[in-house]
Parts: structure tokens; sequence; C-alpha cells
């Protein structure tokens, strides 16, 4: 059943993941300084679907229990379905003006298209079917946060994972045991560590070499199973809501994932010692394209928050009337117009994969995908431009109450805005492009679905572009056996 950020909040008391920061074992995150702001957002996410504002939105019946439970997990076989998904995708961005990018939905997604394409799993063994299953309808009906780490450390990146130093530097199997397999190494990069469950899912490809093959496997643990450990890295959290608009509520928390010989049962393993399995999983299930959709809405409501940021600046000002602002202004426009477009063009083009799953267009959600991460870049710039030295010289939520308040108050203030209101709006410019969270968000995007090179390597390689040669071998009037003469 959906489930209240109350009992979000009483899971992590009751069982939090295994968290470590600076050193220091992390005994309760929903009041840990470095947690306690993405929890209260996180939980005031999951009182959403109690909310008669949106409750028809964000939830569905459960086919098995009868009771609501996330949108996120409706299994598409529509295109109704997918515009259903993605209205709810959308109302939980906007909550977070696109900050948070591992919102429960996203991995929701991918366990949705997992579930309903089982029988790819069974090929590897019936068992791993039923498994993944089983997850997908346990993961809905209770509701939980899920988070996942999919790259290995950055030992050495020209090496396989079998020639690695240490053969468990990556994640790999040690061992089968009675009660399920043995794993030990490490993985990267679990964004939103205050989750139930970990999900460890194949990520890059894996060559088709021995010795690889302890390496290909996936599987999902609860957060705070024995020898499993959050290395978690510096917090960005600001510590006043005024002075650090989305930092103090947004920030999610990257961690490493340590495996200390971890135990992980039977009934949580999906592919075990199978390349061409984990090289397929994403692609063949649909849960590329599902994941990639929820990240497409999710984009369009972060270049919406951005557009009204750098309209508020201009405006406030008074820097709106000048014929570059406009330019720039009307760029961020373009952009969120594309990503929308994308969008609909996702949904509009989907289609039933062989496992039944309605899934949005592959070759639309690769275009934004590739091209999102360098759009984000110049959005940034475009605030950076539009605020200028606005973005460096603005006061604290303690300065207007200080004995120079006044000064403050009239130096500081705008066009037509007072002072408090335009040193807000800048600060929340700032911390969305030039604090440390902001810059941690610029690289993000940039390596959101991994390395922009290979990744428009891999578009290279799977986009036919065979039907627009012909029409330019036609228009050149080549015979067919003239061609690649």
């Amino acid at each position: 059943m959906a489930r209240t950020g109350q009992e979000y909040i009483e899971a992590l008391k009751e069982n939090p993941p295994n968290l470590w920061i600076k050193g220091e074992k992390v005994e309760d995150p929903t009041t840990h300084p470095a947690f306690k702001g993405v929890v209260q957002s996180m939980a005031r996410l999951y009182d959403m679907q109690h909310d008669p504002q949106y409750k028809e939105v964000l939830t569905y019946t459960s086919p098995t229990s009868g009771k609501p439970v996330g949108m996120s997990f409706l299994e598409p076989k529509t295109r109704e379905d997918l515009a259903k998904r993605s209205a709810a995708y959308k109302t939980w961005a906007d909550q977070t003006l696109g900050m948070m990018g591992r919102t429960p939905d996203y991995l929701n997604a991918a366990l949705t298209a997992y579930g309903m394409a089982a029988d790819f799993f069974a090929q590897g063994d019936p068992r791993f079917g039923e498994n993944v299953r089983n997850y997908y309808e346990y993961v809905r009906e209770n509701d939980l946060c899920t988070t996942h780490a999919l790259t290995n450390p950055q030992v050495n990146r020209g090496a396989s994972p079998a020639n690695q130093p240490d053969p468990y530097i990556p994640v790999g199997v040690v061992k089968q045991t009675a009660e399920g397999i043995i794993v030990r190494g490490a993985r990267m990069l679990a964004t939103l560590p205050v989750a139930d469950e970990l999900l460890v899912f194949p990520s890059t490809v894996l060559k088709m070499e021995p010795g690889n093959e302890k390496y290909a496997l996936a599987f999902a643990i609860p957060t705070n199973t024995p020898g499993l450990h959050f290395i978690c890295r510096e917090p960005l959290a600001g510590t006043s809501g005024y002075d650090h608009p989305v930092s103090s509520r947004f920030e999610e928390m990257d961690a490493m994932c340590v495996f200390d010989d971890v135990l992980v049962p039977w009934e949580r393993v999906f592919v075990l010692n199978n390349l061409e399995i984990v090289n397929q999983a994403y692609a063949a299930t649909g849960a590329l394209m599902h994941m990639a959709h929820q990240v497409v809405v999710h984009k369009v409501a972060k270049t919406e928050a951005f557009l009204g940021l750098v309209s508020l600046i201009a405006e406030g000002i008074g820097a709106d009337a000048f014929s570059h602002v406009q330019e720039k202004i009307a760029e961020v426009i373009v952009y969120l117009e594309t990503m929308k477009a994308f969008w609909a063009a996702a949904e509009a083009k989907a289609e039933v994969n062989a496992y039944g799953v309605m899934c949005p267009d592959r070759k639309t959600l690769d275009g934004a995908r590739n091209l999102y991460p360098r759009l984000y870049q110049r959005i940034h710039e475009i605030v950076q431009q539009i605020g200028a030295s606005g973005l460096i010289m603005f006061a604290s939520e303690k300065d207007f109450e200080s004995p120079l308040g006044p000064f403050v108050e009239k130096f500081m203030q705008g066009r037509n805005l007072p002072a408090r209101e335009k040193t807000q709006l800048f600060r929340l410019a700032w911390d969305m492009t030039l604090s440390s969270f902001g810059a941690r968000q610029a690289l993000y995007e940039r390596y959101f679905f991994g390395d922009p090179v290979r990744m428009h390597q891999a578009l290279f390689k799977v986009y036919d572009t065979e039907p627009f040669k012909a029409r330019i071998r036609a228009f050149l009037g080549w015979k067919h056996e003239e061609v690649g003469a």
C-alpha cells in the first residue's frame, strides 16, 4: 500500500542503512544533519500520495491487494498507461524543482519493466524469473524506497573487472551456498542511500572474456544487510532553508557501497554468472526506456524551474529590457520546448515489446538523454550571465537582523523586489548552480547516463542510418553494385 511520510521515517529509524560519514557510523539518518533535510523531503513526497489533491495522479489500485499503490508501479500496456505514469513523475519532480534525481519512481520504472519481463531472467534460471516478479510485487505492495549502485570503483578503467589489482575490487561472486551467494567488492555511486533496499544491476557492457562471469550478476538486498557499508562523500546540505534553499532540502547524498562477504539470499538473486543476460537486460526488458522516460519528464520539470528562476532574476533587477538577456531567456525556452517534444514523441511512438510492456520510443529517448547533458551546462551558464555579480554579492539571513540590517534592506533591493525577496531569489540561483550542491548537480547531469563519449558511441552503433544513406544513394543515382566500391 502507498506509504505515508511517517511510515518512511519510522522504517529508517527501525532499520537504518549502514551509513558512514567522515569515519563515523550514522545511527539515525532521520536526525543526522547530512540526511534530515532529504528525509523530510522524501516524507513529503510520500504524503502527497494520500493528499486528495494528488492521490488520483500518484496512485492506482493494486491488482493483488486492491489497495492504493504508487502510479510508477503501473504495468504499462497502453500509451494511456504511459501518460498516467509520466503525470505522476511530473507531479513529484515539480515539488523538488527537479533537484532530486533519485526519487523512488526512477527505479520503480525499471523494476516494473523487469517484473513484466520475468521470462527474460528465467532464461538464466527459472528461479530468477520468479524472483524478479516477486521482488517487483514486494516493493510495489510495501512502497519501498530503493537506491542502486551500477559502476565499479575507478581503480583502473583501462582494465577489465577480472584484471584489476584485486579480483574483488568490482563486486563479484565469492561462492555459492545453500542459503545464497556470497559477494565481495564495491560499487558506486549509490545516490539517496536513505533507502530501504539496494539494487545491484549491470551497468556498462561486460566483455565476453574468461573471468568476467563472476561479475555478471544482479540482485537486491536491504540497506541494513550485515557486511554492506555505505561510505558517503562529504555532505553538501545547507543548514538554513533561506540561505540554502535547495541543498537544505534536496541533498540526496552519494555513497560507495562496500560488500564485505555479503550473503544475498537465493530469492534475491536475478542474474548469476551470465554475461549475455546482464549485457541485454536493460534494452531487452524495456527497463532502459522506462528509466529514460522518467528522466525526460524530470528534466522538463527541472528546466521549467530554471526558466522561472532566470525570468524572475531578470525582472527583479530590470535586466529583462535588454535584448541580450531576452535572447538568453528565449534560449532556455527553446530547451524546455525541446525536452517537452521529446517527452510527447516518446509516448506517441511507444510500442509493445516481446514481453507485453508498452515501451516509450527508444530513438526519441536516446536523443533526449544525449542532448540534455549539454543543454544543462548551458543553462547554468545563462543563470550566471544574467545574475552576474549578484550571484557573488548577496546577504545572509542573519544580516537582515544585524545592526547593519537597514543598509542591507536599502542596497540589496531590486527593481520590483524588497531586499529579503531579492536575496532569497539570488541565493536560490547560487544554490542551484554555484554552491557545492549546484556544482554537484552540474557534474551529475553531465554523467547521468554515463560517459557522454561512450553514450554517443552507443547511439552511433544502435541507430539505423541505412534508410538515410539509401536516400542519398538514390539521389546521386548510384547503382546497387556500385555501393561500397
